[in-house]
């Protein structure tokens, strides 16, 4: 396990390379929430998920939805170290007619939905779920949220709807990094008591350490997906992680790195990936 750990943190220190240049070219991105999502994303591709880039619309494969779709640059970078996009796909990203926009689409093979209207995206994991039961399926839908976007109320109601229809082939995850673009969660919408608050309407509440690829891996590998319970994993992450300038700063929600800066955080990245690789 230990192993195929440390496989696992490489992969998402490659993933938030690739991260930062792409914004870094594109001179535009959503750098904060994407650095904060990168091991959760890179586990659910690479460890959890059943999916094939030779076959991104296999009719069994697990659906992924990047609700907090501004943050799809780390979402490319996954999509492309799994094979489903290339390389030089993802050069064009920022670039008039490239076929990556600045939220997912379903033109990029790979992306389920149109997203980043924030609030919409486990209304739309309920309904793959309900469908993944009604077909009798055993495919698996899981979710990605900001802490931000909870201030969007279709998002509660998507989570009475999943507890009463009893989807436990449903995992939800919020991206605990307490800052959204104007400042503090806490300051602008709180959310707390977050636990209590998805308790009450029915689901199985998971605190997971959301930058921690061990914990991530453990908590995805232990969920019971045969409690008749919806699953909410409340990944506590720091903003702009992995890049020290950067991180807890909400002014990185929005932005790109200049020429030095970008230099620094690509050298603090592979220093890192030394320090895994021995």
């Amino acid at each position: 396990m230990q192993k195929e750990i440390k496989k696992l943190q490489l992969q998402a220190e490659d993933i938030r390379k690739n991260v930062i240049k792409m914004i870094f070219l594109a001179r535009g991105g959503h750098m904060g929430g994407s650095l904060s999502s990168i091991e959760i994303e890179t586990a659910l591709y690479f460890h959890v998920m059943n999916i094939d880039p030779k076959n991104p619309k296999m009719p069994d494969r697990d659906r992924f939805i990047l609700s907090k779709g501004h943050s799809v640059e780390a979402l490319y970078a996954v999509l492309e170290a799994k094979g489903f996009i290339s390389s030089k796909l993802v050069d064009t990203y920022g670039q008039f007619n490239s076929l990556l926009a600045g939220h997912p689409t379903k033109k990029t093979p790979g992306v389920e939905l149109n997203s980043g209207a924030l609030g919409h995206g486990l209304s739309v994991g309920v309904g793959m779920s309900i469908g993944a039961k009604m077909s009798k399926k055993n495919f698996k839908t899981y979710v990605l949220m900001g802490d931000g976007e909870q201030g969007e109320g279709s998002i509660y109601e998507a989570a009475m709807s999943a507890s009463h229809y009893k989807l436990d082939n449903l995992v939800a995850m919020i991206d605990r990094n307490t800052l959204q673009i104007s400042g503090k969660t806490e300051t602008i919408m709180a959310l707390e008591p977050l636990r209590a608050r998805w308790e009450a309407f029915g689901w199985e509440v998971i605190d997971v350490k959301g930058n921690d690829m061990e914990d991530i891996c453990k908590t995805f590998d232990n969920i019971d997906y045969s409690n008749s319970k919806p699953k909410l994993l409340i990944s506590h992450t720091t903003k702009g992680n992995g890049i020290s300038f950067m991180e807890g700063g909400a002014k990185w929600h929005h932005g790109a790195p200049q020429e030095q800066q970008y230099k620094d955080a690509i050298i603090e990245i592979n220093k890192r990936i030394e320090k895994i690789s021995i």
